[in-house]
């Protein structure tokens, strides 16, 4: 069985081949292991250490029995960075008696992934042995080099283990992804990231308590991983080896923030600043006051704040405060809700900056907020009423009978496109919702919505 590329089992495998030390030299094999970053020694080395992702590991779930060595399948590891995706993928090739190969979509190309199969065919052909290959980022492959693992995976010739952070169903090709079982992993909680940095603290392979981690550093990295625990990580080893440079040996927040040159923000996610930040945000966006929107949107995303809490918050501000004032604003805050889905952090901070500009600048107007909650305010009082009749549905036997659709005129067969006609039931007829003002595009509707009103009711 192999190992993974870049792991500190491949580079001591590579040197024992190549004589350079003897197998059984267990000294030097540990002062190779000691230099691999921090992220790597961690990497865990069994199911029982992997943290987060119980969705797919707990009894029975689809990875723990492919793991446990169920039925092969190809999977499809779909989730954030620092999630476990290559952890995962070297777990199954190891539990599975497999030998295991990576390739990088970012420099294999086609030539590489035939290569890789025809060495896996051989191999499995002289000795039976069977491949587990791994293909990270493949959503950066091409069609045609997408194409090229079809007949592989087809014939499990390889069991392919593909990690992708963008959605694999608007990335990899159906062939290939039917041939797949696409499996999400989640954000990894802060507890999980807390987890995975106190166990580096005080694990051999880690840093082996050579250091103390202060209370209020460890939530500052916390914050700052975002969920990675691969960033949590490289930012504790760098902060590590500043703290043993000191006779304390501590990593207080001072030497965290000077390490990752990145100020502690003051943010609570589970309390009062949260709703603090968030509701300030809102309302500097309601108040057109683009610069404050940003300042408060900088925060919530310094915080660790979920980008996807964010999103939402646009997407009700859109028709919220500005509606039909600008027609565009919810498009655009939709369009940065599902850019945060493809993209993720921090890439996806400059679409939520894009729609937070354009709906802090935008002409506001509340009047699809006042118009909804009217019409249900009627609707819970008891003024419903009945479906005028030649409104009812006439499609079904019996209908005609009794008197549905009967006397519906249809305004598309008059030139104006326009007939006088009863829509609202008895008890609310002449009852106004709507009620445009007068700023952006809503100037336009604030006009002919009276217009409307007075042809279909027949007052003009």
């Amino acid at each position: 069985m192999s190992v993974p590329p870049g792991s500190v089992e491949q580079v001591n495998e590579g040197l024992f081949d190549d004589g350079l030390f003897s197998a059984s030299d267990e000294e030097r094999r540990e002062r190779i292991a000691a230099n691999a970053p921090l992220a790597v020694r961690m990497r865990p080395a069994t199911l029982d250490e992997v943290v987060g992702q119980d969705h797919l590991l707990r009894p029975g779930a689809p990875l723990r029995r492919l793991v446990e060595g169920a039925a092969p399948a190809s999977i499809m590891l779909y989730g954030p960075p620092g999630t476990g995706k290559t952890t995962l993928a070297t777990l199954v090739s190891q539990a599975t008696g497999r030998r295991f190969s990576a390739l990088s979509a970012l420099s294999a190309g086609v030539k590489e992934v035939r290569a890789v199969i025809d060495e896996a065919r051989r191999r499995l052909v002289r000795s039976g042995e069977s491949t587990v290959l791994f293909i990270d980022e493949v959503h950066r492959f091409s069609k045609t080099q997408q194409d090229a693992l079809l007949g592989a995976v087809e014939d499990r010739i390889v069991l392919l283990v593909a990690a992708t952070t963008e959605n694999p169903f608007f990335s990899v090709v159906a062939p290939l992804l039917s041939r797949s079982l696409v499996l999400q992993l989640r954000p990894l909680t802060d507890d999980d990231v807390r987890s995975v940095v106190r166990r580096a603290v005080s694990d051999e392979r880690g840093l082996a308590g050579a250091v103390s981690l202060a209370p209020e550093a460890e939530d500052h990295l916390v914050r700052l991983a975002g969920g990675d625990a691969r960033r949590a990580l490289t930012a504790l080893e760098a902060a590590a080896d500043s703290a043993g440079q000191t006779s304390e040996r501590v990593i207080d927040l001072p030497v965290l923030e000077a390490t990752v040159d990145r100020a502690a923000v003051r943010y609570d996610r589970d309390g009062d600043q949260h709703y603090d930040v968030t509701s300030a945000f809102i309302k500097s966006i309601r108040g057109s006051d683009v610069d404050a929107a940003l300042h408060y949107l900088a925060r919530m995303i310094e915080a660790g704040e979920d980008p996807r809490f964010i999103a939402r918050r646009l997407v009700i501000h859109a028709s919220e405060d500005v509606g039909m004032a600008d027609p565009t604003a919810l498009p655009t805050a939709v369009a940065a809700a599902q850019a945060v889905q493809l993209i993720g952090l921090p890439e996806c901070a400059l679409n939520l900056a894009q729609a937070t500009i354009h709906l802090a600048t935008a002409p506001k107007s509340n009047a699809v907020t006042t118009a909804i909650f009217a019409a249900i305010e009627d609707v819970k009082r008891g003024a419903a009423g009945t479906v005028p009749a030649h409104l009812r549905d006439g499609h079904y036997a019996g209908a005609s009978k009794l008197g549905n659709a009967q006397g519906y005129r249809y305004p598309h067969d008059v030139p104006e496109g326009l007939v006088t006609q009863q829509y609202p039931p008895d008890e609310l007829v002449g009852r106004d919702y709507y009620e445009p003002t007068s700023r952006g595009a809503e100037r336009v509707l604030a006009d002919r919505v009276p217009k409307l009103r007075r042809a279909i009711r027949g007052q003009d």
